[in-house]
């Protein structure tokens, strides 16, 4: 068993990947907030810390998030390894190409962003770091679907409302991952990764439109997505390292989901009854 840090241990990913570490017999350290690193070995270190929803209105806690804290803990603290958690959300500027050595167009007067510049800065100084490695994060979402992302939001509307009108368009389209699949690979490439960067990814992209038709079926509900949107292109999230490295074959979105809404159709129904 081995020593993890997990930095950022009371976000979604953060408190995910801390239980699975402590399941599978793990000495986990979680230090809260504010505390001080200090210079006590840090094992492996998983970079959980990050700002997603509201880092156009916290721009400088974003920096900080993504770079400043990290930039800390690199120069002087004492790990084996360090996981810093990045996005696919880096290829929505690289066209078709979901591949970890694609180049990334960013352009700072895009509000939106601020949001990848200062993720593919933490990754910038990970690499120069030399032992901390990236993991590419796509759509991550739990059995409870407690985060405020589109997935989640869809389905706990669907599960309340029979009538939803959807601002997003029919062919937007995103890769979604569970996060037991997220904790197992990210906990892999802390002991055994051996790249500097891994998509972590289903590796299939899911169009709104048959999202809609799909959480629709599941709960009754009439989904209707917006009207299509001219020249829309999403990466197709390349999970060859992953699955090269450490077999990966993470389970794809609509088996889980015909689990997942079910049982939160129920137990809805049984807190209400």
């Amino acid at each position: 068993m081995a020593l993890f840090t997990v930095l950022g241990a009371t976000g979604f990913i953060g408190t995910h990947v801390a239980r699975r570490l402590r399941r599978d017999g793990h000495d986990v350290r979680a230090p809260a907030r504010d505390e001080p690193i200090g210079p006590r070995p840090l094992g492996h270190a998983l970079y959980c810390i990050g700002l997603t929803a509201d880092y156009a209105r916290r721009p400088y806690d974003t920096a900080d998030a993504h770079v400043g804290i990290l930039n800390r803990i690199l120069r002087e603290g004492q790990f084996e390894s360090l996981v810093y958690l990045s996005s696919t959300r880096l290829y929505d500027s690289a066209g078709g190409a979901g591949r970890e050595d694609a180049d990334l167009a960013l352009n700072p007067n895009n509000p939106r962003h601020l949001y990848d510049l200062s993720k593919a800065l933490g990754e910038s100084l990970c690499i120069a770091n030399g032992r901390a490695r990236i993991a590419r994060l796509a759509c991550v979402y739990s059995d409870a679907m407690e985060t405020g992302d589109f997935l989640p939001q869809l389905v706990r509307r669907a599960l309340r409302e029979r009538h939803i009108a959807l601002d997003a368009p029919a062919n937007g389209e995103r890769d979604y991952i569970h996060v037991d699949d997220v904790c197992a690979v990210v906990i892999d490439i802390a002991l055994r990764g051996r790249r500097p960067i891994y998509n972590v990814a289903s590796g299939v992209n899911v169009a709104n439109s048959a999202l809609c038709t799909l959480v629709g079926a599941l709960t009754g509900a009439l989904i209707t997505p917006a009207a299509t949107k001219p020249g829309l292109a999403f990466a197709r999230i390349d999970i060859s390292a992953i699955a090269a490295d450490f077999a990966a074959a993470p389970a794809p979105l609509d088996g889980n989901l015909r689990r997942i809404v079910p049982a939160l159709r129920l137990a809805r129904q049984a807190a209400v009854a």
